[in-house]
Formats: structure tokens, sequence, C-alpha cells
């Protein structure tokens, strides 16, 4: 193997090989280090207040506050995430020079992931429109909160776990 005009023995080949590896085995536990303290429970709070506000909107007449306000209440909130989001996601690329993945978790963790929650969070409001029990909204609230920090726990054991 020649680098920069340098030509290096196979020992000092397969060093330098498995410092590529060590490095990039790095750059993918900091890309999935868990998001910022103050970013995690910003989730956790929009995760736990989407199902019974969208459950507000869903209603078949108003609850508790009329529907225009619910959808007001969904719009603001889902836009203030999306900001913090982007804020947390660049201020995260400019600490650690990486951007936030989430290629590098599990499949079998994120696919469920990725299908269910969302089934769980729109499903909780059509639930809570045909039968009128607010315990749907309550239940996908408290689950959603619950997936949302055993997420983050996992991504903070897979930092603790990679080299």
């Amino acid at each position: 193997m020649e680098t920069h005009g340098v030509r290096l023995t196979p020992e000092q080949a397969h060093a330098a090989l498995a410092d590529t590896k060590h490095i990039r085995a790095s750059v993918a536990s900091l890309s999935a280090t868990p998001w910022p303290n103050w970013f995690f429970i910003t989730l956790t709070l929009y995760v736990a207040a989407f199902p019974i506000t969208y459950g507000g909107v869903m209603a078949d007449s108003d609850w508790l506050l009329p529907r225009p306000a619910w959808m007001a209440i969904m719009l603001t909130s889902t836009a203030v995430y999306v900001a913090l989001f982007a804020v947390a996601a660049k201020a995260w690329r400019n600490k650690t020079g990486v951007a936030l993945r989430f290629d590098v978790l599990p499949k079998r963790a994120t696919v469920p992931l990725s299908v269910g929650l969302p089934v769980l969070m729109v499903g909780a409001a059509f639930a809570f429109r045909v039968t009128g029990r607010p315990v749907w909204l309550i239940a996908a609230s408290l689950i959603g909160a619950t997936v949302s920090v055993g997420f983050h726990l996992a991504f903070v054991r897979l930092h603790r776990k990679t080299p």
C-alpha cells in the first residue's frame, strides 16, 4: 500500500485500516448520541401532547375547547417542535461535527417505532371519536412518552457501548 508516495509495510497498512474502522465506529457512535437533554424533554412533551390535541381536533363536537382552538394549538406546537428540532440538529452538528442520525440504530427497533408510533398517535384520536372515551388519548399519550424515554435511554446505551 502507498500513501502520499510512501510505501507502507503490510503491518502499517493493517494498522491504518484498523484506525479507519475505529474512526468510522466513533463517528457512528457520536452521531447516534442522544439528543441534547432540552430537546429530549421537548420531544417527549410533544409526543405526549399530540394524541390529546389531535383528539380535540377529531372530536365529533367541541371537546373542552372549540375545534379551531385545538387546531391552532396543534399547528403552533408542531411549528415550535419543528423549529426546535432544527435548532437541536444544528447545535449538535456544530458541537460534534456530525449530524444526528437514525440509520445507525438497529432496524428491529426503528422500523416498529416509525410505523407503530404514528398509528398509536392517530389511532387513539379515531378511537376517541368513535367511543367518546378520552382514555384512548390518555393511554396513547402515556405510551408515547414512555417510548420517547425508552428510545432516549437506548441512544445513551448505544453511545456508551460503542468504542
